[in-house]
């Protein structure tokens, strides 16, 4: 049985380089992001980016009913327990969910104080929308009378 470094470089014809065979190397969020800096790894900077994936909304939505653990989540989403795992790590880390442990398991519930930032920021938001919106219709009512 030949090695399959000698098989690419028997197969090489006159003027081909002998090609590498592929190395293992471990993925992290930095070699990810530096190798491909369009795909967004399992990281977010805030409670919006961390609410901006489906899957994580999804979490949220069932976290809203009830804590569960992972492997609860992980019977009604359509993804694996590991992704589940991920998306938990980055709403803790989003500061949207919190843990304890529970046996064997970690139990997850929503944090009160991180849905009520979001909230805050989503009322302010809001606020200023209106504000601006009466400003404008004053502005047309004004003019209209004129």
């Amino acid at each position: 049985m030949t090695d399959p470094s000698t098989r690419a470089a028997a197969a090489a014809g006159p003027g081909d380089t002998e090609i590498d065979a592929p190395r293992s190397v471990a993925l992290t969020t930095a070699s990810v992001s530096r190798s491909f800096p369009f795909v967004d790894t399992y990281q977010a900077g805030d409670g919006w980016d961390a609410l901006g994936d489906p899957t994580r909304r999804a979490i949220v939505a069932c976290l809203a009913e009830r804590p569960q653990a992972v492997g609860e989540l992980a019977e009604v989403l359509p993804i694996s327990r590991p992704a589940v795992s991920q998306h938990l790590k980055v709403l803790k880390q989003a500061g949207l969910v919190t843990d304890r442990a529970a046996g064997t398991r970690r139990v997850y519930r929503l944090n009160p104080a991180g849905m009520a930032a979001l909230r805050d920021q989503l009322e302010t938001f809001w606020n200023r929308a209106l504000d601006n919106f009466q400003d404008v219709a004053g502005e047309n009512q004004i003019e209209e009378n004129s």
